[in-house]
């Protein structure tokens, strides 16, 4: 678990930074997900996630939207922060206390109650079929 400063500031952690520092010069997007998250994309994968979201027909727009309306380009600072966008901490619900995870190509910024209450339901949803080997409970 991370701490959002007073400016909105969260510190990315060294096994991110250094990659992300060396693979991209830091360069990041930041935009929202429809799980009430903010999502963050190393400047290559969300070109090419735009490129794919270009690609939607136009019952798509919304879609569109989300994530294109959202979108907003930061950098790494000298002290291994990222100033997140007051308008997307809102709509994410970021105050304080925040969980930064990396989930495949892509990190997610999650306040931390709220992820807490989605892995639950997430668990007590029951694990997809594919996933029943690997997973007791």
């Amino acid at each position: 678990m991370l701490t959002l400063d007073a400016k909105g500031r969260i510190s990315v952690p060294s096994r991110w930074r250094d990659l992300l520092m060396a693979s991209v010069d830091g360069r990041l997007m930041i935009a929202k997900d429809p799980a009430r998250c903010l999502t963050v994309y190393p400047r290559p994968i969300w070109d090419a996630f735009e490129a794919q979201l270009m690609q939607l027909t136009a019952k798509d727009d919304g879609w569109r939207r989300l994530y294109l309306g959202s979108a907003t380009e930061v950098e790494i600072d000298s002290a291994s922060r990222v100033l997140v966008p007051p308008e997307l901490r809102d709509w994410a619900g970021l105050e304080r206390d925040v969980i930064f995870m990396g989930v495949g190509d892509r990190l997610e910024l999650w306040d931390k109650a709220r992820y807490e209450a989605t892995e639950a339901m997430t668990i007590a949803s029951g694990a997809p079929e594919s996933l029943q080997n690997r997973v007791r409970g």
